[in-house]
């Protein structure tokens, strides 16, 4: 007879407790232990091995065939960028953003693009089939809806391996993985132990059957993929549809990719008609630019293999409190406090006595050092109330010595720029000689945040108190 017992696991992080604690003593979030019942199997049953086949050798790796890694194409130019270049045949991928975001739309664009020449299987367990099909006749305008693409609303996964038995799909979509259950285990469903279950079991049917698997997951309050980080690592690919619900735009970024570069970003634009793509995100970004308004700098960032130009604004205003405020919305925190430092140590400006905000347009999240140069220009733009050159981009990491550092593909970005009509890049003095830098931009290399802001802003240097000039 199989014998009972409970335990109490973390939704969160997935500790494993014999007894019920307020507070995870891992994770430290609080009434996050949920009690599940587990029946202990017999010792003759408990010992069967698992594994993707049941059949399996060791073969040598030049014996093995290569041609299940082909890629299968996908018409959405920005999804397949993101993924690295179309979905792989038997992979499984989870895609995870905002409730709202675009997710379930998303998914559906691309099961319409697939289901005119692949068998697709759509396996809703939160919208009924009523309601996806109004919002794929709304997606798909006044053309046919595919035929091959079939829509089935179930929670239990038994269930949904008998109607893959029958369909025989080439692509799987599951919305969303919180919402499958087993029902040979008693926790209910979106627990750790259903999620990490069921994941596997997906998984298990991707490699055996050449499948590719879409997962959808939900995002907790802190932005992560709600459930165990287990659930990352069974995975193929992670990627997260980000962006403010009152921006338009959305991106969609790889955290892991197995076949592909991760950090890749593909950029969608929010329509009636569903998501567009953006194939030239700079110029979207750069399109409701001020031209020589103070305070505004344009920097070149790095998604994956994307160089994007973006505008990033900065803004002082005389505080009227007793500690100046420090405001960062699309920067990090901790990076504008240290680049405010160096302004004010390096450069002499009074920012003790400002409160200071910068602002990414577009929504778009930065967080490689490169821009660096261009927050500094654009919070010193508006303190001088002297406008940056517009036609130029800074692109540089500043050091707390005042000094500019060379970021990684510069070439990448000088050419992104050149071909946006940027005459003029202030850039790290090069100390090490490299690949040469593109005709028809001028550069002008620098050595100390100081000479880059005379450069870009044109105006004679400033010398802090207390300091002479040698």
């Amino acid at each position: 007879m199989a014998k009972t017992h409970t335990r109490f696991v973390c939704q969160e992080c997935g500790r494993v407790a014999a007894s019920y604690m307020g507070k995870c003593p891992q994770c430290g979030s609080f009434n996050s232990m949920v009690e599940e019942v587990i029946h202990d199997e017999p010792a003759a049953k408990s010992s069967s091995v698992r594994g993707l086949t049941g059949r399996s050798s060791p073969r040598a790796i030049g014996d093995i065939s290569g041609d299940a890694e082909d890629r299968i194409h996908l018409p959405i130019g920005e999804f397949a960028r993101v993924l690295g270049g179309g979905i792989v045949p038997g992979s499984i991928v989870l895609v995870g953003g905002d409730p709202g975001i675009g997710k379930s739309t998303l998914m559906l664009q691309m099961a319409m693009e697939m289901g005119a020449k692949q068998r697709v299987l759509y396996v809703s367990g939160e919208e009924s089939e009523r309601q996806i099909k109004m919002r794929a006749v709304r997606l798909n305008g006044q053309k046919e809806l595919p035929k091959n693409l079939l829509l089935v609303t179930e929670t239990n996964l038994e269930i949904i391996f008998n109607h893959i038995n029958e369909v025989k799909p080439d692509l799987l979509i599951v919305d969303s993985i919180q919402t499958v259950y087993l029902s040979n285990m008693d926790s209910s469903a979106g627990s750790v132990s259903q999620v990490r279950e069921s994941s596997s079991q997906l998984r298990e049917l991707a490699k055996t059957s050449g499948i590719s698997v879409f997962v959808i997951g939900h995002v907790t309050k802190e932005g992560t993929i709600a459930g165990p980080r287990v659930l990352e690592h069974i995975v193929d690919t992670v990627l997260y549809l980000e962006g403010d619900r009152f921006q338009a735009y959305r991106l969609l970024r790889s955290v892991k990719n197995r076949f592909g570069a991760t950090s890749e970003v593909g950029v969608f634009e929010m329509r009636e008609g569903g998501l567009a793509e953006v194939t030239n995100p700079s110029e979207a970004f750069l399109a409701e630019r001020m031209i020589n308004a103070a305070g505004s700098a344009i920097a070149v960032t790095m998604e994956g293999t994307r160089p994007i130009l973006v505008e990033v604004q900065g803004l002082t205003s005389p505080t009227q409190f007793g500690n100046a405020r420090r405001t960062a919305n699309g920067v990090d925190f901790n990076r504008l406090l240290l680049i405010a430092a160096v302004l004010t140590r390096r450069v002499g400006l009074k920012l003790s006595e400002q409160d200071t905000f910068v602002n990414v347009v577009g929504g778009l999240q930065i967080d490689e050092p490169a821009a660096d140069l261009a927050i500094a220009a654009a919070i010193a733009s508006s303190w001088r109330d002297i406008p940056v050159k517009a036609d130029s981009v800074l692109i540089a990491e500043i050091g707390l010595a005042g000094e500019l550092r060379m970021p990684g593909q510069m070439q990448a970005r000088l050419r992104e720029a050149q071909k946006l009509g940027f005459r003029t890049a202030i850039v790290p003095k090069a100390i090490r000689k490299g690949e040469p830098y593109p005709k028809g931009i001028e550069i002008i290399e620098v050595r100390s945040i100081q000479q880059a802001l005379e450069a870009a802003l044109n105006v004679p240097r400033e010398v802090p108190q207390g300091r002479k000039v040698a």
